[in-house]
């Protein structure tokens, strides 16, 4: 049970990981992990144990009857128990916990729009997977009551930023485009494995909005749904041939 003064739970102070298991083995473990670790290290927080965490993700998986097919599996690392106020207690006492559901693969193409929530590219929890999500929470909704699948996010200097639960490119004069990291950006698995694989045809900009308006196709990465193509953007139909072939390339390999 998580106790009611657990950090994570009343001040967001916390990390969490999101990947796909399929057939009962969690793909990409050790780039996720490790970038937990990171995150604690940046953030302040003790390290999560590895060997424990992957105990605790394959039993999860096995007690969710979730070890054929494909799965979602989510990782928490909590700042623990820390009383009344923000300061952290001198020692934490962080908590681990594992949840995991079924996972449907997703191959329609996604709607985009616009959200007026900004992305904070000033604060360092922008970065990191941290369990204060509202922001993106929020961006999701508006997209959701607007009708469409996912929300594009703009930072505070109005530039392109990320989606709510994923990374961004786009195909612009024969070149792949995707914010930098400096515009308030997680550094998303997928994201960059795809920079890898690609580089250097891969251009890590700084653009407005502009951009994505005469892009000539758009797609959104993550852990989950590998590589998704975006059919519109703010109600602008967009071109698929390209798009679609990059997202076929690509699909089998992240």
């Amino acid at each position: 049970m998580i106790a009611p003064d657990d950090r994570g739970f009343t001040l967001g102070d916390g990390l969490f990981e999101t990947l796909l298991a399929v057939d009962g083995v969690p793909i990409h473990w050790g780039e996720h992990i490790i970038r937990m670790m990171q995150s604690a290290q940046a953030l302040g927080l003790p390290k999560p144990d590895q060997a424990k965490a992957l105990g605790l993700v394959e039993a999860a998986l096995k007690q969710g009857g979730l070890v054929s097919g494909r799965a979602a599996v989510r990782i928490n690392w909590s700042a623990g128990p820390g009383g009344r106020g923000l300061d952290r207690p001198h020692i934490l006492s962080p908590v681990l916990t594992v949840t995991v559901a079924p996972a449907s693969a997703l191959v329609d193409p996604a709607r985009l729009i616009t959200a007026t929530v900004r992305r904070n590219d000033a604060s360092p929890s922008s970065r990191h997977k941290t369990l204060s999500y509202l922001d993106n929470v929020l961006a999701r909704g508006e997209a959701t009551a607007r009708g469409a699948d996912e929300a594009l996010m703009l930072n505070t200097k109005g530039e392109v930023a990320c989606a709510a639960a994923a990374n961004v490119f786009w195909l612009a004069d024969g070149r792949l485009h995707t914010p930098d990291l400096a515009c308030g950006v997680l550094k998303g698995i997928a994201r960059g494995m795809l920079i890898n694989h690609l580089r250097p045809a891969v251009i890590q900009a700084r653009a407005g909005p502009e951009a994505l308006a005469r892009a000539d196709a758009i797609f959104l990465t993550n852990s989950l749904i590998g590589v998704r193509d975006v059919v519109e953007l703010d109600g602008r139909r967009l071109p698929q041939q390209v798009g679609q072939e990059i997202v076929v390339t690509l699909r089998g390999r992240l």
